[in-house]
């Protein structure tokens, strides 16, 4: 199934995970897909590291999802740092896996190495990726974007542009960075849209069950605001984990409800690897 297909009249929902790093990660990983594809996923994506470390786990995951489970997977494939070839590899065993559905990333430079540099026949930016994958391949392929812009772009406007670059390329569907004012969301989709940029714009949200939890999201969402009233809220619920859980899930399914009222098309979710709240928003929103 291709993903692009997938959006017109009714809201689809998704969900992301990432490869765990053990043998008990890997079996509760299945479990929770196993308890979230009670709610029909249009289709489920698997992260990959910036640098390609774990990227032969999650081909196998995304291949067994969809082979085991019946579930439209999509591959992410970060760029960055990587040869040419090493992604043509990727690609091509994607492909053998019946995989159709790729997420086209530029991925962020490792923040401990100032001197990084790109593959000398790589590429740096995820539209390079992008036409490259058009001219060789036949995947559908989703991308980024970022409701309260990439902290690297120097303005919105610079940020609209280089987004552009990507759908031109070839990209059919954009997914947000997290975000938790939905103002964002909608201000961000009509800058894109002045700029011509027709293709559907995906809200990725995850519930924030801690106040831990929030901080660290906040902390890989660079730039991004965290509303004082959801921090106040979960900071005075701190100790106690079933209210912490009831205002993270409240908070979302009513940030997801305004979203799809006011013609999102779809909710991405992301969920830790963890089913419980993404559950409970998810069955909130009803079919």
């Amino acid at each position: 199934m291709r993903i692009s297909s997938l959006y017109g009249s009714r809201p689809v929902f998704s969900f992301e995970f990432f490869p765990p790093k053990t043998d008990a990660g890997y079996r509760s990983l299945f479990r929770t897909i196993s308890e979230l594809k009670q709610l029909s996923p249009a289709f489920i994506s698997m992260t990959s590291h910036a640098r390609g470390a774990n990227r032969p786990l999650m081909i196998e995951l995304v291949g067994r999802i969809q082979r085991e489970l019946g579930i439209t997977a999509v591959a992410h494939l970060p760029c960055s740092g990587q040869s040419r070839a090493t992604l043509h590899e990727a690609l091509e065993s994607l492909a053998a896996q019946g995989i159709e559905n790729l997420m086209a990333l530029g991925g962020d430079p490792a923040s401990d190495d100032p001197d990084w540099q790109p593959a000398a026949d790589g590429f740096f930016f995820a539209n390079e990726l992008v036409s490259y994958v058009r001219e060789h391949f036949d995947f559908t392929m989703g991308s980024g974007c970022y409701p309260e812009k990439h902290h690297r772009a120097p303005s919105f406007e610079a940020d609209i542009e280089n987004l552009k670059r990507k759908v031109d390329a070839g990209v059919e569907v954009l997914f947000t960075q997290l975000f938790l004012d939905n103002v964002h969301y909608f201000r961000f989709v009509d800058r894109a849209r002045a700029a011509g940029i027709e293709v559907p714009i995906v809200p990725g949200l995850m519930p924030m069950v801690s106040a831990q939890n929030l901080k660290r999201a906040m902390q890989f969402s660079p730039g991004s605001e965290t509303p004082a009233e959801l921090e106040r809220a979960l900071l005075d619920a701190q100790g106690d984990k079933e209210r912490s859980l009831d205002i993270g899930v409240e908070w979302a399914t009513l940030q997801c409800q305004e979203l799809l009222e006011r013609g999102a098309p779809g909710i991405h979710f992301y969920t830790l690897n963890q089913s419980p709240a993404t559950r409970r928003v998810r069955q909130n929103l009803g079919t």
